[in-house]
């Protein structure tokens, strides 16, 4: 099969050489233009995203924002072959993939929303948690694609159901993040022994994904990024968008907080910073 995967970052530089790796031809394109060329020779690279979709049958991307995917696909669906199925994998907003998934339908294009989970390893492993909204007649023609990316697949509903599935992943990783931060600091408050205390909690009930691979970087204050502060700000803004008249109080303290450390220089630092806005508090 013939693939065009646009955004050659740290989740799709790995997904789009799956997708090579099992025997498809893959044809990718990055702003950074050298970013796609590297991938070279698994993949072909293309300085334009006209001249990368033009002959896929498949059409991929996984860029930041809402106004990268409005970039993109201003262009996708101008310019793809009628028939093409377009997959956005960005975690984006609900109410745009709607109206994208309508703006195909009517230039005879099938459009499904797929936003994953799993961060930068689990793309690099493969083991990415995807999540899917659209025809499910168009997500079973691209179920075997997703299962060379991720181990869990899942089928959400219409369009724009995986951007919200998507969007109640992040709140789930709101309260767990800041559940750790906060036992962190009153242990460090009562004078116990960190690492004791966090393999308390990985072996235990309260035991989580952030636990384990965030909770030693914010005892290390190691805050490189396997996910920045600046796209889950994004992705906590498109909760509080997308909730009506819902009241989310931890979504909104987290937000609050990723907020005042992008402000202090810290967006492109990894999420575990968080740790930061109490340290700072305190001293």
């Amino acid at each position: 099969m013939k693939i065009a995967f646009i955004g050659t970052g740290v989740m799709g530089r790995p997904m789009a050489l799956h997708l090579s790796d099992a025997g498809h031809d893959v044809f990718v394109y990055n702003r950074t233009f050298e970013k796609a060329k590297a991938l070279e020779p698994k993949v072909k690279a293309f300085q334009t995203i006209r001249d990368c979709i033009k002959d896929a049958d498949v059409i991929m991307s996984i860029v930041g924002y809402p106004s990268d995917v409005i970039e993109v696909y201003d262009t996708v669906i101008e310019y793809a072959k009628r028939g093409t199925i377009l997959v956005d994998m960005t975690t984006s907003s609900p109410t745009l993939a709607k109206e994208l998934y309508q703006m195909a339908k009517e230039k005879g294009l099938a459009m499904l929303d797929a936003p994953v989970t799993g961060g930068d390893l689990g793309a690099i492993k493969g083991s990415l948690s995807i999540m899917v909204g659209g025809d499910e007649s168009i997500f079973h023609k691209i179920l075997p694609l997703f299962k060379l990316m991720g181990t869990t697949v899942t089928y959400m509903g219409e369009a724009g159901s995986g951007m919200h599935a998507k969007l109640a992943n992040q709140t789930v990783i709101a309260g767990n993040i800041i559940g750790i931060t906060e036992a962190l600091i009153y242990a460090q408050d009562k004078n116990l022994d960190l690492n004791k205390m966090l393999a308390v909690i990985t072996g235990g009930s309260a035991g989580s994904w952030q636990a384990a691979n965030n909770g030693p970087k914010m005892i290390n204050q190691d805050y490189r990024p396997g996910f920045y502060v600046k796209h889950y700000l994004k992705d906590l803004k498109l909760v509080l968008e997308e909730k009506g008249d819902l009241k989310l109080e931890v979504v909104e303290k987290v937000e609050k907080a990723y907020q005042i450390l992008s402000d202090q220089g810290f967006a492109d630092q990894g999420t575990q910073s968080i740790i930061e806005f109490y340290l700072r508090k305190m001293s």
